[in-house]
């Protein structure tokens, strides 16, 4: 083994040459525990470069070896807040500015079960920081499970990564029924009324908002405006000014209402599919049968497990923020929303991914059995020097509030 380890060449993607070869591998690589345990799989659609090819800069390289493909990686690049100061205009008013990074993810490592313990990953991941740093990326980060032994191990111990962020994947299933979005009163205010806001708006509003926020991409007019963005929606009480009247983010935001929130929506279901492998009989009887049971009387609205034993689609909500006391029911009520977007698209499951402390994780519905509490986020520093002003090494700096997370790298 050692032998055929030492023959192995790491080199770029060859779509027309590779993309057999590759899907053939993907096929045989699961997410999470093995060894007759729940794991979750990952069908790109034929498209292996389909979970990078929307970043400002991606790359995919593959191991290969005796002719045949053994490993695989994917990176991407783009420029994010990794802090923030304050300055002073010319008028003497003090405001908070976004500090700027080039950050590099590295994603989709997957070797070959046969071939694995060779150090085949270890080549993957040190030549995919190569072609980072030759970009100008200053830093690299990946996510993993927090239990994956073989993952930590070759990040944090053998390529210098070190733990930096623990937010959580959200997860809540679409049921037969649709959710619904209701009349009621929160507390002496009126229910919220829903209004879709333009890219162009959401931009404006999420600048002005998050912008300071970490991993803020400083692309994100790009990310609104990508066909896979389905839409930005904002919640605010039906009697506010702007209910009526859609004044145009920026002087929405110079007198907004008391509570109010906002979510966008991203169709992950057109990047990829997911699978859960190595459910036992008696779980997928009694998924079908909470399905029967939802499809047969809707109007018990008896919650039910959708099909995630075969290929499946998801919604994922980014972007989530808000302001005032009933924010989190706001929220809630768009969480809802999205929900009966994705049942009338056939999706499986809807799902956020929030930072550890973020104020607004209250409103998120979510299974805890179908979620993942601490999805870690590991970080390197690439760059000899620093370029992130008053922040100085941004993998010790401490964790906010609140992350951005960029859909494009789910």
């Amino acid at each position: 083994m050692r032998g055929e380890a030492s023959t192995v060449k790491v080199r770029e993607f060859q779509a027309e040459k590779d993309i057999e070869a590759v899907v053939a591998l993907e096929n045989t690589c699961e997410v999470g525990p093995s060894a007759g345990k729940l794991s979750l799989f990952t069908h790109l659609l034929g498209d292996p470069l389909s979970r990078v090819r929307h970043s400002p800069s991606f790359s995919m390289l593959v191991a290969e070896t005796r002719g045949s493909i053994v490993g695989v990686v994917r990176g991407c690049i783009k420029t994010v807040t990794c802090g923030k100061k304050m300055i002073r205009s010319p008028s003497g008013v003090k405001y908070q500015t976004p500090i700027y990074t080039k950050l590099a993810y590295l994603l989709g490592l997957r070797v070959s079960p046969s071939h694995r313990r060779m150090g085949i990953g270890l080549k993957l991941v040190q030549r995919m920081e190569e072609w980072f740093r030759s970009k100008g990326a200053e830093y690299s980060y990946i996510a993993t499970d927090h239990d994956n032994e073989a993952s930590l191990r070759l990040f944090t111990v053998r390529s210098g990564y070190t733990k930096f962020r623990t937010p959580a994947i959200l997860v809540h299933p679409v049921f037969a029924h649709p959710l619904p979005l209701g009349r009621r009163r929160l507390g002496r205010r009126p229910s919220p009324v829903f209004h879709p806001l333009s890219p162009a708006d959401a931009e404006i509003l999420y600048r002005g908002r998050l912008s300071t926020t970490e991993f803020f991409p400083r692309d994100i007019g790009a990310v609104l405006r990508n066909p896979l963005s389905i839409g930005t929606f904002l919640a605010l009480p039906s009697d506010h000014s702007a209910a009526a009247t859609w004044p145009g983010a920026s002087a929405f935001l110079a007198s907004p209402p008391a509570s109010w929130a906002v979510l966008s929506i991203w169709n992950c279901k057109a990047v990829f599919r997911l699978e859960v492998r190595g459910a036992g009989k008696w779980r997928r009887g009694l998924a079908r049968l909470t399905r029967a049971v939802d499809r047969a009387l809707p109007f018990f609205r008896i919650p039910s497990v959708p099909d995630v034993f075969r290929p499946f689609g998801m919604y994922l909500m980014y972007g989530i923020d808000g302001e005032g006391d009933e924010a989190a029911e706001m929220v809630r009520t768009l969480c809802k929303r999205a929900h009966n977007m994705a049942r009338e698209d056939g999706c499986g499951v809807v799902a956020a991914e929030v930072a550890a402390e973020e104020p607004l994780r209250r409103g998120i519905p979510y299974w805890r059995r179908m979620s993942c509490a601490e999805d870690l986020w590991c970080v390197k520093r690439l760059a000899d020097e620093y370029s992130d002003g008053a922040v100085g090494d941004w993998t010790k700096a401490p964790p906010g509030n609140s992350i951005f997370v960029d859909p494009r790298e789910f």
